[in-house]
């Protein structure tokens, strides 16, 4: 692949650097003490810098080329240092509308979505009218395995009745959020992955319960968070279906892949970012009469942060490359690799980071905790460390052996 950016990349970078400290970065003090003190309340100012994004050209970025009359006309490389940039403030990609897990029901309702579900959910969610949530893990099973969901999608003549419980449903408890797009069976004798099926639930349908939102490290990760869900008897037109039904599992695949993408490199902006803070604290900061930066543990310290930052952001976009060129089921193997990766890195930059800031890097005066949280978190959401590892480790092992069993008999 060539890592040289294109122009038109380049340009938006440029464009979204400069708006990113002329709009976001002044905000971010404020911006923790609005959303810890107001709960489930959206900031007032957010509404006002989604207008001044679309002015600039900078919305909906993250929707790729092939999506046509939708996209912006990014391909997954090109947009990948935009989400870098973007991850640089946690909360930064909603002004631009390019969020999970919008950009993830986005990409959806744009390849999978009929001309009417377009219509009613597509177009507002491009337009940064609403919000939306993915409904898919369930506290009963391992979600992990998505063969294991056991939320019943029933037809009832014109209709759907969904029954089951969900959490981790990101996004859920914003204001702004105004339909789900949930994963459930509505076959379940038929083949493991051909049992699943997506339907759209409008959030203010009968029977839709929020039980609870859920803390993450003891943050309600306001204003999105995170819900348990109750689905009780809730009942939708069968138009609300997504394609087909057990077409569920192989939507979730599409769905996945350049989200993953997405959240790779944010994560790989907090960690540059968090390495930029640490090199300005250690020539700031004195011990036993030396600066920090002086200490032999400090400067490997960083040396070993830039190293496995390249080393992940170019693993990323060997990825978003891979599925530019060749899809998803191409890119499979890269995409496992940066998932297992990049959220690790992150967190050990950031780590390394908090330990050479203090006490400071520790509270809410920077973003680092902010950062260490979302790298934590990637490593279990969207599929687990040992998720990917194993399907990665089984598909090695098959190509290897494979090669050394023809080499045998050469």
């Amino acid at each position: 692949m060539n890592f040289e950016y294109s122009d038109k990349s380049l340009k938006l970078q440029e464009k979204l650097s400069a708006f990113m400290q002329a709009h976001i970065y002044p905000l971010e003090q404020e911006h923790a003490q609005f959303v810890e003190a107001n709960p489930w309340t959206n900031p007032p100012y957010l509404e006002k810098l989604k207008v001044k994004a679309k002015k600039e050209g900078l919305w909906n970025l993250f929707l790729p080329i092939t999506y046509q009359k939708h996209s912006p006309g990014l391909t997954n490389l090109e947009y990948a240092p935009l989400a870098e940039i973007m991850g640089r403030v946690i909360w930064a990609s909603e002004i631009f509308n390019c969020s999970a897990p919008d950009t993830g029901n986005m990409e959806v309702l744009a390849k999978y979505g009929s001309p009417e579900q377009q219509a009613q959910w597509l177009t507002p969610l491009m337009n940064g009218e609403i919000r939306s949530s993915f409904l898919m893990t369930e506290p009963q099973v391992a979600s992990s395995d998505a063969t294991n969901i056991e939320t019943s999608i029933v037809r009832d003549g014109d209709d759907y009745i969904i029954n089951g419980t969900k959490w981790w449903s990101s996004g859920a408890m914003n204001p702004s959020t105004k339909m789900y797009i949930v994963m459930g069976k509505t076959n379940p004798d038929a083949d493991r992955h051909n049992q699943q099926s997506m339907i759209i639930i409008p959030t203010d349908t009968e029977g839709v319960t929020i039980k609870r939102p859920l803390k993450v490290f003891g943050s309600y990760d306001s204003p999105e968070g995170h819900a348990e869900i109750i689905l009780d008897n809730v009942r939708v037109p069968a138009t609300n279906l997504i394609q087909n039904e057990g077409d569920g599992f192989r939507i979730a695949q599409g769905r996945l892949g350049p989200g993953r993408i997405h959240h790779c490199m944010r994560l790989i902006g907090g960690a540059q970012r968090a390495l930029e803070m640490m090199c300005q604290r250690v020539t700031e900061r004195t011990t036993f009469g030396k600066e920090l930066s002086t200490y032999s543990s400090i400067r490997q310290d960083i040396a070993l942060s830039k190293c496995e930052i390249e080393q992940a952001r170019l693993l990323t976009l060997a990825a978003a490359d891979k599925i530019d060129k060749g899809g998803i089921k191409a890119a499979k193997d890269l995409i496992a690799m940066i998932k297992i990766v990049v959220p690790s890195m992150t967190c050990t930059v950031v780590d390394r980071a908090m330990q050479a800031y203090g006490g400071m890097g520790f509270c809410q005066d920077t973003p680092l905790a902010g950062f260490w949280m979302y790298g934590r978190f990637l490593r279990m959401a969207d599929g687990p460390d040992e998720v990917h590892m194993y399907q990665l480790g089984k598909n090695v092992v098959r190509r290897y052996s494979k090669i050394e069993k023809q080499e045998k008999y050469l």
